[in-house]
């Protein structure tokens, strides 16, 4: 257990994409912290895998595509139903599929891109702002990538919807600070998970990744959930519109 606290116990906290990676970490932290978690993904069996290895917490499980307005008003539903509030939503499903050129990407595998990070980061915060308007006071905060900040090879649609996602972080601070709402985000750069396995995993690759992060190692999950729950937290109450780069310094040199 973490002797770092963040405030959020008692706290009704969505993490989307909560099922592995970033986000299973995130939703374990938030149960040691005494939150009552809601964790959503695509794939029921998934969830339930991600509750078995939480254990025991206040942990809800809704499966959910979060591109889909249907489902992503199901989910919220279900939070209101059995929290009666919303305290904090965690926009973390990502997906990226190496694309090539932009310029030959098909339209269809540009939509899948687009939708699932930029357009159910959009959904999310549409319906929780909602609640959190009603209440007065809530917090945003979306995971990013520092693939939005510089082009990478093959990674060009990936990089546009983070980007994207950036500023609809500035634009809904902007819009909810009356509301006493927070949006934050934080963009690392490659993190060791299954999502970028296929990079670090080739040790040669993982070398060269390694050479240009001044700390010397790519992050691990745990190294971004202290970001994210920081601005989760009651720390960051005069924090809104920012991204905060998880990166060991390689976007310094």
């Amino acid at each position: 257990m973490s002797d770092i606290r963040y405030g959020l116990e008692g706290k009704v906290v969505v993490v989307t994409g909560g099922s592995r990676g970033i986000g299973l970490e995130t939703a374990r932290r938030l149960v040691e912290e005494r939150a009552k978690v809601v964790i959503c993904a695509r794939k029921q069996e998934g969830l339930d895998a991600a509750v078995a290895d939480l254990g025991a917490g206040n942990v809800t499980a809704v499966a959910a595509h979060v591109a889909k307005p249907d489902q992503v008003e199901a989910l919220f539903k279900a939070v209101m139903d059995r929290h009666g509030r919303i305290d904090v939503l965690i926009n973390n499903v990502g997906m990226n599929i190496m694309t090539g050129a932009v310029v030959d990407t098909d339209p269809g595998l540009w939509n899948k891109i687009i939708d699932t990070n930029l357009t159910g980061t959009f959904l999310c915060s549409r319906r929780a702002a909602q609640e959190m308007r009603r209440q007065k006071a809530g917090k945003i905060v979306t995971v990013s990538s520092v693939a939005g900040r510089r082009a990478a090879p093959a990674m060009g649609v990936y990089g546009i919807a983070k980007a994207a996602m950036e500023m609809l972080t500035k634009v809904l601070a902007a819009e909810l600070a009356s509301d006493n709402i927070q949006v934050n985000a934080v963009a690392p750069a490659m993190v060791k998970t299954d999502f970028s396995k296929p990079f670090w995993g080739n040790p040669a690759l993982h070398d060269e990744l390694v050479k240009k992060i001044p700390l010397g190692r790519l992050a691990e999950s745990i190294d971004v959930v202290h970001p994210i729950l920081f601005l989760a937290g009651r720390a960051s109450d005069y924090i809104t519109g920012q991204t905060l780069v998880v990166d060991g310094g390689a976007t310094v040199v």
